[in-house]
């Protein structure tokens, strides 16, 4: 059962009083905060940012959805022009990231993403990583599925990596992140609600303070 299903059924467990709603709706936080959910491919991170633009709490929130993806739905030769895609990926990233000055926003991976597929990216754009993190106040990684092995990886269309490549991306990707002063990893499980928890925990922990 995908992420998004499971938030369907629990949504209907809600609505006929058979689970409390969220117990968070009524907290506020300081603003702006700027996030970002990052992970290798299966890692739920794009579906967990769905079931946030519906948790109240987050009303205020701009949500900006994966660049990579949407560019790669658009144009799949772009597997075979990878220096031009990441150059691509990074730019429109700091493009959409620069109108919202002023406003808080979680996106579904950072500028920094760029430099875990394309390490040049940095260079070409004339950019560091620490400059990169001035951008963001804390990065989560969701673990990828593939570290549970073959039966909970999943392959489609976009993501047509092996489990085994998966898995390198993701340590790339950590690498890149690791040493923001504000970056969690939340672990990949077999309950997907129960990540779910952890990951929302995890984000309001870091908001409240």
């Amino acid at each position: 059962m995908t992420y998004i299903k499971l938030h369907q059924q629990n949504t209907r467990r809600v609505q006929s009083g058979l689970i409390r709603p969220n117990r968070y709706a009524n907290l506020t936080f300081r603003m702006p905060r700027r996030i970002v959910i990052t992970g290798a491919p299966a890692s739920g991170k794009s579906e967990f940012i769905e079931r946030l633009k519906n948790e109240p709490q987050f009303k205020d929130f701009v949500f900006l959805d994966e660049i990579a993806r949407q560019l790669l739905e658009q144009d799949p030769t772009y597997r075979e022009r990878w220096a031009e895609f990441h150059h691509e990926v990074y730019q429109k990233q700091l493009e959409r990231e620069n109108s919202l000055e002023g406003r808080s926003f979680i996106t579904d991976r950072g500028t920094a993403d760029a430099f875990a597929f394309h390490p040049e990216t940095a260079a070409h754009w004339g950019t560091t990583i620490e400059n990169e993190y001035r951008r963001y106040d804390e990065i989560i990684l969701l673990e990828s599925t593939a570290r549970l092995g073959e039966p909970y990886y999943i392959q489609d269309d976009v993501r047509t990596e092996s489990a085994q490549e998966v898995m390198k991306l993701e340590e790339a990707t950590i690498n890149v992140w690791k040493d923001h002063p504000n970056f969690h990893i939340v672990r990949a499980e077999v309950d997907a609600e129960a990540k779910y928890e952890k990951f929302l925990k995890t984000l309001l922990r870091f908001l409240r303070e």
